[in-house]
C-alpha cells in the first residue's frame, strides 16, 4: 500500500477573502478530510503561497503576483499567510511556503513527501485552476498517484472549476467527494 499525505493548499485567510463565493462550505468539507485523515494516520500537511517582507521574490512581471502583491499592500507576510482558523494546523503538523503556482514551485515539498516515503497525494485548497490544477501537473509528472476532492477544492471561476473536475483532472488522478474518499 502506498503512503498517503493530504495537503491543503493556499487555505489562507487572505486566499480565501479573494473568493467570490462563500468559502463556508469548502471549509466544512476540508475540515472533514482533515479529521478522516488523522483519524487514518495520514499526514496533513499545509500549503501556503509566501513571500518575504516587500516581497522580493515577486517579478513585476508575474501579472498574478504582482497583483497579489498590490492588494496585499503593508501587510506583514504572517498576516496574509495565516491559514484560516477553521482548518488551522495542530501544532506539530508540517507547513510549507511555497513561491509560486504550484505546491512543489520554490518550496521544500518534494523533500518532505521522499522523506516521508509519500507516494500518493490526496489535493484540496483554492484554487481550482490555480495552487490544485499547477500541482496536479507537476505531481503527476514526477509519478505520484493523486486523489483531488471535488467538494475541498473552490474557484472564483465555476466553469473553469468545473471543467478541470469533470475532464482535466480524470486523465491524471481519481476525483472523489470527502464522503466518497472516507467510505473508501
Amino acid at each position: 500500500m502506498q503512503k498517503t499525505a493530504l495537503l491543503v493548499m493556499d487555505m489562507q485567510s487572505a486566499v480565501l477573502a479573494m473568493m467570490a463565493a462563500d468559502a463556508s462550505i469548502l471549509k466544512q468539507n476540508i475540515t472533514k478530510a482533515i479529521a478522516h485523515a488523522r483519524k487514518q494516520e495520514i499526514p496533513v500537511l499545509y500549503v501556503v503561497v509566501g513571500f518575504r517582507s516587500g516581497g522580493p521574490e515577486i517579478n513585476p512581471a508575474n501579472k498574478s503576483f504582482a497583483a497579489f502583491k498590490e492588494r496585499i499592500g503593508s501587510k506583514s507576510p504572517a498576516e496574509w499567510m495565516r491559514i484560516d482558523d477553521s482548518v488551522a494546523p495542530l501544532p506539530g503538523d508540517i507547513i510549507i511556503t511555497k513561491r509560486r503556482v504550484s505546491a512543489f514551485a520554490g518550496s521544500d515539498l518534494e523533500i518532505v513527501l521522499r522523506s516521508q516515503g509519500i507516494q500518493h497525494l490526496v489535493l484540496s485548497g483554492v484554487a481550482t485552476s490555480g495552487v490544485v490544477l499547477s500541482t496536479l501537473r507537476e505531481a503527476a509528472d514526477k509519478d505520484y498517484r493523486l486523489t483531488v476532492l471535488s467538494d475541498c477544492c473552490a474557484d472564483r471561476d465555476d466553469e473553469a472549476h468545473r471543467v478541470l473536475l469533470e475532464k482535466v483532472f480524470p486523465r491524471q488522478a481519481d476525483v472523489l467527494t470527502t464522503d466518497k474518499w472516507i467510505a473508501k
